[in-house]
């Protein structure tokens, strides 16, 4: 049986957190590919969190989001999923064709997905505490951002990677909401500040965005 014939056509169920960053992602990269998708909020707030049921123990045992329910398959993990989705979607590549090319895009998507965000994260900051957990996300955060910064100057065009969009700039955006969520002073990384403007308009970002999703508060608007 070819690769082909194992896809399911069946309409994809993204379990998702409006503001989380790892759903985000996938978000934008369902969205760049075009591919139709049905949303499942998980509130990570809500009783103490639905990501920590009985029931989405199931779908994901290390009970946090994203999982992606898709060609009769359930994946957890953005990257992972992301990853699937290039592999078997093949439409709109997000991973360059040039090798190093495509060795810097997963090199960015690693410090974001790796060194920053599971730092910042709900579940690092709720054992942080509430009086530290401001100062710790920033300080993680613009360390990271030092390095993005650092390696974007040689490897940027008009995005990430380039003048193409790729899985890094899929990871980026919702790092940066991130970063101004916490006050990161982001003054000093004018080229992420570049290419953040350049992608809030695109649809996929657009429509990805946390005020434009089902389970968004009303007070979010975009």
């Amino acid at each position: 049986m070819s690769n082909e014939e194992l896809l399911d056509n069946s309409q994809p169920i993204l379990y998702s957190y409006w503001r989380s960053s790892c759903s985000w992602r996938v978000r934008i990269c369902l969205n760049l590919k075009e591919i139709p998708y049905d949303i499942k909020p998980i509130s990570l707030i809500k009783s103490g969190g639905e990501q920590h049921c009985n029931e989405y123990r199931e779908v994901n045992p290390m009970e946090q989001v994203p999982a992606l329910q898709i060609d009769g398959h359930t994946l957890i993990e953005s990257m992972s999923i992301m990853q699937y989705l290039e592999e078997t979607r093949p439409q709109r590549a997000l991973l360059p064709q040039d090798f190093h090319k495509r060795a810097k895009v997963r090199e960015l998507c690693e410090v974001i997905s790796s060194g920053i965000q599971p730092l910042q994260n709900l579940i690092v900051l709720i054992h942080v505490g509430e009086e530290k957990k401001k100062e710790w996300a920033q300080h993680w955060i613009t360390r990271g951002f030092r390095a993005i910064e650092k390696l974007l100057s040689t490897s940027a065009g008009k995005y990430c990677v380039g003048d193409d969009i790729t899985l890094a700039d899929c990871c980026l955006v919702p790092q940066v909401f991130n970063a101004r969520r916490f006050h990161v002073d982001l003054r000093p990384y004018p080229i992420i500040l570049r290419i953040d403007r350049e992608l809030e308009g695109h649809p996929a970002f657009r429509a990805a965005h946390p005020a434009n999703q089902p389970d968004s508060p009303p007070e979010m608007t975009k």
